[in-house]
C-alpha cells in the first residue's frame, strides 16, 4: 500500500529456520518503517522450511537433506531478489535485508556475498562471532544463568536446589520417580535413567527459552509467555515453599496449563543443546546443527544453573553420523562468510540486546563506521525486530530510531 512503485526501497526479511509465517508475524519493525520509506516488504523463506521443500514430503530423508546450507538458502534470496525486481520494473530499487538470530546472520551473509544485490542490512541478535568461531560458543549456559541471577539474586539458588531435588528424589526407587512426575504433572512414567534426563532437559529447554523471550510484554513467538518470564518464574521459585514446587509451577509459564505434559513430544534432545524446536523445523535445524552452524555445548553446574548434560565436539560428531551420516565443519562459517574480518563490507547494523543470552557471541563493538554495534538495554532475543509497543523500553525505541536513521543515510 505504501510503496513508491519503481523507486521506493525493498524491506527484504532473510527467512530463518522455520516456516516464513511465523517470523512475518512478529518482524513488525518491517512494517513499521515502511510507510516513511515508502518500501515494498517481501519475507523469503528458508529452503528445507515451512512450504519450502525441495523434494516434497521426502525432504527430510538423509538423502535429500545434502542442498540444505546456508549458502544455498542465499543463493534463492539472491536469484528471488533479482527476480521480482525484473517482473515488478524496479531494478533500480535499493534492497535493505532484514533478520534476527539465525536469519540475522544470513542477512549480513547476504551482504557480504552479494553486494550488487543488497545495500543495507540490519541483522538482530545474530551470533555472528560465535558462528564464525572467534568466541568459543560456551558462553549461552552461564549467560541464561545471569538472566536469571539478574531478575532476582536468590532465584539461581532455588532453581539449582530444585534440580538437586529432581535428581535426588529420581534415586529413591520408583515412589520417588512416581512423585517426582506428580509434582510437574507428566504424562510418561519416569522408569529409567534415560526418562530422567530427559526431564531434566525439558526443564532446562523452558528456562532457556523463556529467557530469550524475555519480552516486555506477553508474547508468543517462544510460545505463550507472560510479560518478562524470567521475572515471572523467579516469582514462582523464590516465593514457593520447596523450589522444586515453584520450578514445577514456572514451567506451565512455558509449556501451558495442559491435562499433563509429554516430555518427550514437548523437548526433542537434537544436536543444538539451546533447542531445535518440535515442529516441522526441528529436523531441518537438527542438521544444520549437524553441518555448518557451530553452537554451544552441553551443562556442567559449575559455570552454568543446570544439571550436567554434556554434549562434547565428540558427542556431536557421534550423534550426527549415526541420524545423517555427516560429520560437523566448525571451521567452515569462518572459512565461508569472513569470520571476523569484515572490513571489506559496509552498510550492516548489528543488534543485540543485554537481557538476550545470545548477545555474547554476536558483534558487540563496532568494526567500521558503516559497521555498526547496537546494544539494548533491557532487551531479549531480537526485541527491536518486533513491532512497536506501548510498554517497549525506552532503550529500544532509540534503537529503532537509530537503524531507521542508518538506512535512510546508506540506501539515499
Amino acid at each position: 500500500d505504501h510503496w513508491a512503485k519503481g523507486s521506493g526501497p525493498i524491506f527484504f526479511y532473510t527467512g530463518n529456520e522455520g516456516d516464513i509465517v511465523g517470523f512475518w508475524q512478529n518482524s513488525g519493525l518491517l512494517f513499521d518503517l515502511a510507510p516513511q520509506f515508502r518500501a515494498l516488504v517481501v519475507f523469503g523463506e528458508h529452503r528445507y522450511y515451512g512450504k519450502s521443500l525441495p523434494f516434497g514430503k521426502n525432504s527430510f530423508k538423509p538423502k535429500n537433506m545434502g542442498l540444505l546450507t546456508s549458502e544455498q538458502a542465499l543463493a534463492d534470496f539472491a536469484v528471488l531478489l533479482t527476480s521480482l525486481k525484473k517482473s515488478l520494473n524496479a531494478t533500480k530499487c535499493k534492497v535493505v535485508a532484514f533478520g534476527g538470530s539465525y536469519g540475522g546472520m544470513l542477512t549480513a551473509w547476504m551482504r557480504m556475498k552479494y553486494p550488487n544485490i543488497i545495500d543495507a542490512g540490519l541483522a538482530a541478535s545474530a551470533p555472528l562471532y560465535m558462528a564464525g568461531g572467534v568466541v568459543s560458543p560456551n558462553f549461552f549456559f552461564p549467560a541464561v544463568t545471569k538472566d536469571y541471577h539478574d531478575a532476582n539474586p536468590k532465584c539461581v539458588a532455588n532453581i539449582r536446589k530444585g534440580f538437586s531435588a529432581v535428581l535426588e528424589m529420581s534415586k529413591s526407587g520408583k515412589s520417588g520417580k512416581q512423585k517426582v512426575a506428580k509434582l510437574f504433572n507428566i504424562c510418561n512414567k519416569l522408569k529409567t535413567s534415560a526418562d530422567v534426563k530427559q526431564l531434566v532437559g525439558w526443564i532446562r529447554n523452558a528456562f532457556v527459552s523463556m529467557a530469550m523471550g524475555d519480552y516486555p510484554y506477553p508474547a508468543s513467538f517462544f510460545g505463550p509467555l507472560p510479560a518478562y518470564p524470567v521475572n515471572a518464574s523467579c516469582k514462582y521459585i523464590v516465593n514457593a515453599s520447596q523450589p522444586i514446587k515453584g520450578m514445577a509451577k514456572a514451567m506451565s509459564l512455558f509449556y501451558g496449563k495442559k491435562k499433563c505434559h509429554d516430555i518427550y513430544k514437548q523437548y526433542v534432545q537434537c544436536a543444538d543443546p539451546t533447542g531445535c524446536g518440535t515442529g516441522a523445523a526441528a529436523t531441518p535445524w537438527d542438521y544444520q546443527a549437524c553441518t555448518e552452524i557451530l553452537l554451544p555445548g552441553g551443562t556442567n553446574n559449575k559455570t552454568d544453573m543446570f544439571p550436567p548434560i554434556p554434549f562434547t565436539s565428540s558427542i556431536r560428531k557421534q550423534y550426527c553420523m549415526k541420524k545423517y551420516g555427516v560429520t560437523p565443519r566448525p571451521n567452515w562459517v569462518a572459512t565461508q562468510f569472513w569470520a571476523n574480518r569484515l572490513k571489506g563490507t559496509s552498510n550492516i547494523i548489528f543488534s543485540n540486546g543485554i537481557l538476550d543470552p545470545w548477545r555474547n557471541g554476536g558483534i558487540l563493538k563496532s568494526p567500521s563506521a558503516s559497521l555498526v554495534s547496537i546494544q539494548i538495554a533491557h532487551g531479549a532475543h531480537h526485541l527491536d525486530l518486533r513491532g512497536k509497543n506501548k510498554h517497549d523500553p525506552a532503550s529500544v525505541i532509540k534503537a529503532r530510531k537509530m537503524e531507521a536513521k542508518l538506512i535512510k543515510k546508506w540506501i539515499s
